[in-house]
């Protein structure tokens, strides 16, 4: 699996914010053989374009370089280089650290933190794909399947949540972390036919794609939660979810990830609504005699 690299590059500050994956993935069934192939390296690899030339991704993608300039066109795109532009943009704003969003003049105001984080929730749930929806969902909902999740640490709050519901409505979920070690553990002996839930962001924790990659090796079906087609976790996923995490602040936001992730417990326990009840009613009977839960009167 590769590793962005975090050589500086002078990216012209007139670029538009533009999802170079999401344009590939909305004109994937109007590219020809060669131009598929082009995609491909794009999204597996985007340093190919992000730093290297026409001849570069042609030779990665064995095509001519006629093949990638009408790639680009196709996309929209005025050439090559204005869509080598975007995917610098995209790469130099995966990278750029919290102390450096802090320290730039456009910090917003509580009205455009509001707008931001509409926006986040929005753009996440419009851009859910309905056929990878319900692929992880009948994943999800399949009681003989285990289901694992892996998360950053910037992630993992709202990863256990998830974990915590889809458990009230299924047995057999678990989520990877901790060291090194427990991982590595973890995946060993998870099930060939488990379903794993991989989440992280721009910035990406090293140990989440490699335990990716792992899961990968032993032919461990996945879906990613990221913020780019370009991330490395879409490019090792069976199918990837983009979340909108942008911010007027100096630290991403993960609202959009827990739009998403609610999303899918819905359905799930929509899915699985009479096993489910059954599980939730002795969850709450259990909670009641015990008198675990107060309304604090």
């Amino acid at each position: 699996m590769s590793h962005r690299s975090s050589a500086p590059v002078d990216v012209p500050s007139t670029v538009p914010h533009v999802d170079v994956g999401e344009r590939i993935r909305e004109r994937g069934a109007d590219l020809t053989a060669a131009e598929r192939r082009i995609a491909e390296v794009v999204l597996e690899s985007p340093q190919s374009i992000g730093f290297g030339t026409v001849a570069d991704l042609a030779k990665a993608a064995k095509v001519g370089a006629a093949s990638v300039v009408r790639l680009a066109t196709k996309l929209g795109f005025d050439g090559y280089s204005e869509m080598q532009q975007a995917v610098q943009a995209e790469l130099m704003q995966q990278l750029r650290p919290a102390v450096e969003r802090i320290q730039s003049a456009d910090l917003g105001s509580r009205s455009d933190h509001v707008a931001a984080e509409l926006e986040n929730v929005q753009s996440t749930l419009t851009a859910v794909d309905d056929t990878s929806l319900a692929l992880l969902v009948d994943r999800l909902a399949d009681l003989d399947r285990a289901v694992a999740v892996v998360s950053s640490g910037a992630s993992a709050g709202v990863a256990g949540q998830f974990v915590s519901q889809l458990h009230q409505l299924r047995h057999g979920v678990s989520l990877s972390g901790g060291s090194d070690v427990e991982v590595r553990r973890e995946l060993a002996v998870l099930d060939q036919d488990a379903t794993l839930i991989v989440i992280d962001l721009r910035r990406y924790e090293r140990w989440v794609l490699d335990a990716h990659e792992i899961a990968v090796d032993r032919g461990i079906w996945s879906a990613g939660i990221t913020d780019s087609m370009l991330s490395p976790v879409a490019s090792a996923a069976d199918v990837t979810f983009v979340v909108g995490a942008a911010s007027t602040g100096p630290f991403d936001s993960y609202v959009g990830v827990l739009a998403l992730l609610n999303l899918v417990a819905m359905d799930v326990a929509a899915q699985l609504k009479d096993s489910a009840t059954q599980r939730l009613a002795a969850i709450e009977a259990s909670w009641t005699a015990g008198g675990s839960l107060t309304t604090g009167r």
